[in-house]
């Protein structure tokens, strides 16, 4: 069944390119919505009080509203007040606007659920009201224009809900869940959202402790290290250094360090493909 659901975000370039990674999502359309006239245009939307907003058209069989309005929370500030990235103005507020309204209590759901994360939110949750199609200049801007300003990270889009839960919100997951725990084959690990190196295979090793496990990093600045004394233990946090995610903990035993690695965070690179995915001058460490 095909739905549709409208989500400001800020400048609406970078919302259209990451929702149209989203499997399930079928048409995206940029337009300003929820202003005070029917008509109005990208010069006078200040004037107007319309929000940049997307019109999302898709399958409820294949993605849940609710896993939507998920995917929308990993890219915006929800405590920012008419401000996303760089851009200022009401134009960019954040708002959630609706044209069924058995959808308003599932809204409402995940709307408390980000309270609770983030105290007080700014996330507007209306009625859908004067929507107009953006000029067409706009539509899929960032498609015609590679290179121009994006607010959003769109490679939140790639990842599961394991691995954002993992690399953005420091999860721990479950031991012996990865299959790259057992993964011993030639090649390199590399960060799963920037795909900069971080591990080679002649590093790791076998700690039985349920998660991939390295001697060191494949270079010194691959990783940054944090302490972390969550759970009221005491450990030094691993983070990416490209793209400061979450990967795991490492710790100084007798045998030497361990650094061990959520497999979630991770994207395995077998040797005999390192060459034509552009990690050549990483195979002198593998």
């Amino acid at each position: 069944m095909m739905k549709e659901i409208y989500l400001a975000a800020g400048c609406f370039w970078g919302t259209q390119a990451y929702f149209k990674k989203i499997e399930g999502v079928i048409k995206t359309t940029v337009g300003y919505a929820n202003g005070l006239t029917e008509h109005t245009d990208y010069e006078h939307i200040f004037e107007t009080d319309h929000a940049e907003t997307l019109k999302i058209i898709y399958d409820e069989s294949k993605i849940s509203l609710k896993k939507l309005l998920l995917y929308y929370f990993r890219v915006i500030d929800p405590t920012s007040i008419n401000k996303q990235g760089n851009d200022e103005g009401r134009q960019y507020r954040t708002g959630i606007y609706y044209v069924d309204k058995e959808d308003l209590a599932l809204i409402n759901e995940v709307i408390n659920e980000m309270k609770q994360k983030y105290g007080l939110i700014a996330v507007e949750v209306k009625e859908l009201k004067n929507f107009i199609k953006a000029e067409e200049y706009h539509q899929d801007y960032l498609d015609k224009h590679p290179s121009a300003y994006c607010h959003i990270d769109l490679n939140l889009a790639n990842l599961d809900d394991l691995s954002y839960r993992v690399m953005k919100e420091n999860y721990t997951e479950f031991p012996n869940s990865s299959e790259l725990n057992t993964e011993f084959r030639k090649g390199i690990y590399v960060d799963k959202l920037t795909k900069v190196p971080l591990f080679s295979s002649s590093e790791k090793f076998d700690a039985g402790c349920g998660w991939p496990s390295f001697r060191k990093p494949i270079v010194t600045d691959a990783v940054e290290y944090l302490k972390d004394n969550s759970y009221g233990m005491d450990r030094i946090e691993v983070r990416s250094s490209s793209g400061n995610n979450h990967l795991g903990h490492v710790f100084d035993e007798s045998q030497g360090l361990r650094y061990c690695i959520n497999g979630a965070s991770l994207e395995f690179i077998p040797y005999e493909e390192m060459e034509k995915r552009g990690y050549k001058e990483y195979m002198k460490f593998v």
